[in-house]
């Protein structure tokens, strides 16, 4: 029998190697067995600093028999270019504990990356490096790596409970290059290290040890963050792609190319540029390692790791940290819909469907020829919350763009064939398995990350995205308003002759805008695949389009939600956004460019400092239409309340958005208006500084005693072309009491109008 296993042993096919190799006990004396293939000598401490020579068995393998137990025994392993003193591997217990694997096997350890993958530590006096695995249905597993040849036969892993392999190699230590020879039925794969932390860059595969040293300096931020409310606070969120937001030229011996900036170039000049727009979060679409710049990271194969192609985590970690020091939160895009199949990734890791699911009708993305997640298994379920915990924990990260959630959400989605996808036990569509994983994914963000937000890009009308899981929802902070989106960029779109009869394309939102938390995005998905720049969406000639997306942008700010615009937006690009190159910087040369910058910066401006513009983005109150009515004119207007207004007061101080979605002029534009002062023009997008013609109201706006719109009082505005204005009162004290006796006898005619309404249906 032990020949049987010295034999397994010397292949690398042992599943618990521990039990042959190391030092035994039997009958009063004491066995060590080592393996050192392509050793010429081998001698085992059997005492302090006294070394006796190990009978060579065979095949690498090595023993010696000695009275006294040897302790912390060292080989001495003679090569014929060196000579190599270290514990042996064998000789330790494993670093995972049983509550441990009770707790992944469980689906319970949020903090399984601590002891999962690759980590240096010391462990019975020895530093050095622990590995550990999953991979059940693996017949065996070995560690490979740049400190081995990449030959892992005398790396071979223990196989513990719950088919989690283990293993202490002392004496590795940062920087190390390692990955996983798994042995299955058809053969050896090599993987990479579903919980390592660095990765090689691509095309090479590898994981990277490791542990980092990096110390933030952002307590004050995460204070604040943990008692921030999402719902009540400001967001205007610049979308990047790290890749292609500006490149630096690098000179190579005789060549001159265009480089990626590194983390901590990028957290100099885009936090600096994004915190002088006023932006108040940056979003990176995926900066998990990926093996295709073309998947622009959603094709994540280290779910654990920065990318290589900017630098290390700890220079990653230096980006979040100088951003949180400039006042700029970082959101995360992430992706746990599905995962590439790439042969070194998570598909078929142990030979069999073991991340992804194993019916192909739910384990297989056919539109996206990519796996899906099995989110009905534990330790996926684990590997995924960990995930998502880690970035915010280990990287202060402050908040996750779910990817995909439509695709996670039905059974059916992207199906265009039958016998494609099946029901769930209820005969219906709905993924319950993902289901549950989304509402246990928010309820432990919430529950371990107090202030981390959680956003879905769901694409459906699925009910309740935002509405707590204990009431049925889904549990999300906030969800992508893609409704909007497709509206609002339709109806720009067109020739302003045709608004008029399109006008609801514009309205339509606010019918739904409190049904979900809603974030309104301008998001990269819009401007790739032809669909074109957003100014090259606008009609009309060079000034329209300019004018038209100066509009855009104001009348966006202006309606209820949080904000996201994807880069190149803001400078007014022509040409689509592309991977492989950088945004076109050069048309900042032209003033009209420069404009839509500097409008954009003054719409962040103004938004961060007046809380009507956000406090009750997700609540009636903080919204009402002036006149929803004037499609023929093509003209909007509709007064934004601060959080006061729920105190019972519709007035202080609140802001008037008027909109002129047409080239003509509109003078003697009537209002009504909430409170019996003036009015201040407080931004107008036609003018001079933003490229416009200059029209508007001379900064100021007179109220007289005219009843409109079902107030008693109104201004007369000259509405610029193609352009939006925003008013603030000039009083901004209290109310009068007139004016809350004219609010209150309003509010009586709302209810009594309510209840006829009410009475009639």
């Amino acid at each position: 029998m032990l020949n049987d296993d010295l034999d397994r042993i010397a292949r690398g096919l042992h599943p618990d190697p521990h039990t042959v190799l190391g030092a035994h006990e039997a009958g009063g004396r004491w066995t060590v067995r080592c393996l050192r293939p392509g050793a010429t000598r081998v001698r085992v401490e059997v005492e302090h600093q006294v070394f006796r020579d190990a009978t060579h068995l065979g095949k690498g393998l090595y023993e010696v028999v000695c009275e006294k137990a040897p302790g912390r025994y060292r080989v001495e392993a003679t090569y014929a270019d060196r000579v190599v003193i270290e514990r042996d591997a064998y000789s330790f217990e494993p670093t995972l504990g049983e509550l441990d694997l009770h707790l992944f096997a469980e689906g319970k350890h949020l903090r399984v990356y601590e002891k999962l993958g690759a980590h240096l530590l010391k462990h019975d006096g020895a530093d050095g490096a622990s590995f550990t695995l999953w991979a059940p249905h693996a017949i065996a597993a070995r560690v490979a790596g740049d400190f081995n040849g990449w030959s892992g036969e005398a790396a071979a892993m223990r196989k513990l409970a719950g088919g989690v392999w283990e293993l202490f190699l002392p004496g590795l230590g940062e920087g190390v290059l390692y990955k996983f020879e798994i042995v299955t039925r058809q053969g050896t794969i090599h993987k990479s290290d579903p919980f390592g932390r660095s990765m090689e860059l691509r095309p090479q595969t590898a994981s990277r040890i490791r542990n980092g040293k990096y110390a933030f300096g952002d307590d004050a931020w995460m204070e604040r963050r943990a008692a921030q409310r999402v719902d009540r606070m400001a967001m205007t969120i610049y979308e990047v792609h790290l890749g292609s937001w500006k490149l630096s030229s690098r000179t190579r011996p005789g060549e001159e190319r265009r480089d990626w900036l590194s983390y901590r170039e990028l957290a100099e000049e885009l936090v600096d540029y994004v915190a002088d727009l006023g932006f108040t979060h940056i979003e990176l679409l995926p900066v998990m390692e990926h093996p295709y710049d073309g998947s622009w990271g959603y094709q994540v194969s280290g779910y654990f790791a920065p990318t290589a192609r900017f630098g290390s985590p700890d220079d990653f970690k230096y980006f979040v940290d100088k951003c949180h020091q400039r006042g700029v939160g970082v959101l995360l895009d992430w992706v746990p819909a599905h995962f590439p199949r790439d042969a070194a990734a998570l598909g078929r890791f142990d030979g069999t469907a073991l991340f992804e699911h194993w019916d192909p009708r739910r384990g297989e993305h056919r539109q996206w020829d990519t796996y899906v997640f099995d989110w009905g298994r534990p330790q996926v379920k684990n590997f995924l919350l960990a995930s998502a915990l880690y970035w915010l924990k280990e990287f202060h990260i402050d908040g996750l763009r779910v990817d995909a959630v439509a695709s996670m959400l039905y059974l059916d989605y992207g199906a265009s064939h039958p016998g494609e996808w099946e029901p769930n036990k209820f005969g219906g569509r709905e993924n319950l398995e993902a289901v549950a994983f989304v509402r246990e994914l928010c309820e432990t963000v919430r529950a371990e990350v107090p202030g981390a937000i959680v956003c879905a890009e769901e694409s459906t009308a699925w009910p309740g995205v935002t509405r707590p899981a204990y009431t049925g929802g889904l549990g999300f902070d906030l969800k992508w308003n893609m409704g909007w989106m497709h509206d609002t960029l339709n109806y720009f779109s067109l020739d302003p002759i045709y608004r008029a009869f399109n006008h609801n394309l514009i309205t339509f939102s606010l019918m739904y805008a409190y049904s979900e938390r809603y974030l309104l995005p301008l998001s990269h998905d819009e401007v790739v695949h032809l669909k074109r720049a957003l100014l090259d969406k606008m009609p009309g000639d060079i000034w329209q389009k300019r004018a038209n997306l100066r509009a855009l942008f104001a009348f966006m700010w202006g309606h209820p939600g949080k904000k996201l615009l994807f880069m190149g937006g803001e400078i007014g690009q022509w040409r689509e956004w592309s991977f492989e190159s950088e945004l076109d910087w050069a048309v900042l040369e032209d003033a009209g460019h420069r404009g839509i910058q500097s409008l954009v910066r003054d719409l962040n401006r103004h938004y961060a400092s007046t809380p009507a513009m956000w406090e009750l983005d997700h609540e009636p109150a903080g919204f009402q239409w002036i006149d929803v009515n004037d499609a023929p004119q093509s003209c909007a207007s509709f007064i934004r309340f601060p959080a006061s207004k729920l105190e019972g007061r519709r007035t202080g101080r609140h802001v008037v958005c008027a909109c002129n979605f047409t080239p003509v002029v509109r003078h003697g534009y009537r209002l009504g208006v909430p409170r019996a002062c003036d009015y201040r023009e407080v931004l107008n997008t036609d003018a001079a500084v933003y490229g416009g013609g200059n029209v508007g109201n001379l900064g100021e706006v007179r109220v007289e005693g005219r009843a409109s719109h079902g107030f008693a009082q109104s201004i007369s505005l000259t509405l610029p072309p193609l352009g939006v204005i925003y008013l603030a009162p000039v009083d901004d004290g209290e109310p009068t009491e007139a004016e809350l006796a004219e609010e209150t006898a309003r509010r009586e005619r709302e209810r009594a109008a309510g209840a006829t309404t009410g009475a009639a249906s």
